[in-house]
């Protein structure tokens, strides 16, 4: 009777870990749980001091995309093969395939950049395996912990709280160039865009509104030189401006929703969902569009979106690397209800 007992026993143990791991892998913090434990246990002890830190360390919320002699983490160049292949592993678990496709295109960028700067006497860094890796605290399923993902031109960061993403914010992509006006190197076909839609969908938007619509949506004519509050921990808590959606025909409406799913859609369909969700419920038609600058390619532009549980900056202002005006993108996504899972005070 003892080694029946014990069989059950075991047996009931046995299926809690399985049904466990069932319920770990299905959802994208689940996902990202496993691919960080299998990216940890590749690294050595001393990859592991760069890469862990405590959940509370400020560096935490140090967060920026312009390019730095140091930052903090495990760069790319510095991991093996296997570690590199399970840290994108870990990469894709945080976003989607579209954003995960961004990123790495964003990170390629430094390719074109090295190429284009080499003559360039103490100028930035660029190397496409300079993107650093950090994990704070212990990723598991009854812990909260964080991740940021980061180098020049994107900052991504996530908090994970029991199994389930509470943040993804602030989530920046930026690309040099914006358009590719000539081919570089292989893979960098002249034409090229990464943020094409972020881009297109705004002026769609921005041309399709009425003479009236446009005296609330622009609100400058000269656009902003950069988002706002970069590298800060939290997003501006200034009152929405420009044109609300209820003012919005159903066309516009569209227009609209396709541009701030362009944002949101970066991260997997289940965090996605619950961005947008998030964003019916506390009311679309309060959401805002606001313009400033240019109406039309090549000349500095901007644009804000923003509700109440969210914001959304595009700036384009800065020639690329190759003098092109207005060819060099900065985009963001945050959260107006507390970035990095700090409740705004």
């Amino acid at each position: 009777m003892k080694r029946i007992a014990l069989a059950v026993a075991l047996l009931i143990v046995v299926s809690a870990v399985a049904w466990g791991a069932l319920l770990r892998v299905g959802g994208t913090g689940g996902e990202m749980i496993v691919s960080a434990e299998k990216w940890l246990e590749t690294l050595t002890p001393e990859q592991k001091a760069k890469v862990l830190l405590s959940y509370d360390a400020p560096e935490r919320l140090d967060w920026h995309f312009i390019p730095k002699a140091s930052r903090k983490g495990l760069q790319i160049k510095e991991m093996t093969e296997p570690q590199r292949k399970a840290a994108h592993t870990l990469l894709q678990s945080a976003l989607s395939q579209v954003g995960y496709t961004k990123a790495t295109k964003i990170m390629s960028l430094e390719k074109v950049l090295a190429e284009l700067e080499k003559k360039k006497v103490g100028g930035n860094i660029r190397d496409h395996e300079r993107y650093y890796f950090t994990i704070f605290g212990k990723p598991g399923d009854d812990s909260k912990w964080g991740l940021s993902i980061e180098g020049h031109h994107t900052s991504m960061n996530f908090v994970v709280d029991k199994g389930r993403v509470v943040s993804s914010s602030p989530l920046m992509f930026g690309t040099n160039p914006a358009v590719m006006k000539e081919e570089h190197l292989t893979g960098f076909a002249k034409g090229m865009r990464i943020l094409a839609d972020e881009e297109e969908l705004a002026f769609e938007l921005l041309h399709s509104l009425s003479t009236e619509q446009k005296k609330e949506a622009v609100i400058a004519e000269k656009a902003l030189e950069e988002v706002r509050n970069a590298g800060k921990p939290q997003p501006p808590t200034d009152a929405a401006e420009g044109i609300a959606a209820s003012k919005l025909n159903d066309a516009q409406k569209k227009t609209l929703h396709a541009l701030i799913e362009s944002y949101a859609k970066n991260v997997p369909d289940d965090v996605a969902k619950e961005r947008l969700t998030d964003i019916e419920k506390s009311g679309f038609d309060m959401v805002k569009f606001a313009w400033a600058g240019a109406d039309k390619p090549g000349i500095g532009h901007y644009y804000r979106i923003q509700g109440e549980t969210f914001l959304i900056e595009f700036v384009n202002t800065q020639p690329d690397a190759a003098g092109n005006p207005a060819n060099h993108i900065h985009c963001v996504w945050r959260d107006m209800r507390g970035d990095f899972a700090i409740p705004i005070k």
